[in-house]
């Protein structure tokens, strides 16, 4: 799995991180129940803290995309690439609302709309 962070960009280091995993999945680089390399072994591959990367290991599996568990270490879950493109395309969604003035409760109103 090669991943890079973009120096240019501004957000906080572990989203870059969390996103670079998120492509990676959504790329098919990893598959379901792949295995990630150590958090260690990852942040020396990209230059940043351990605990930088293991900050977005966590978001990832808050979001239901990464599984940990003890002895074997952090898996991709079923499903994560199709959850992770989803939660991607919500947060363009959202920062797109942003953008034209509308908040969080508006956008929710819109999509209630809907159904």
């Amino acid at each position: 799995m090669l991943l890079r962070l973009d120096t240019a960009d501004s957000r906080p280091l572990h989203e870059q991180v969390a996103g670079a995993i998120r492509r990676a999945i959504a790329e098919g680089e990893c598959a379901p129940g792949d295995r990630l390399p150590p958090a260690r072994d990852l942040s020396l591959a990209l230059g940043v803290n351990a605990n930088t990367v293991l900050r977005g290991l966590r978001a990832l599996r808050d979001e239901g995309v990464l599984e940990f568990r003890r002895g074997r270490g952090v898996t991709v879950t079923q499903g994560a690439g199709e959850r992770s493109e989803l939660l991607e395309r919500a947060r363009e969604l959202v920062a797109d609302a942003a953008r034209l003035g509308y908040g969080k409760t508006d956008l929710i109103e819109m999509i209630r709309g809907l159904s």
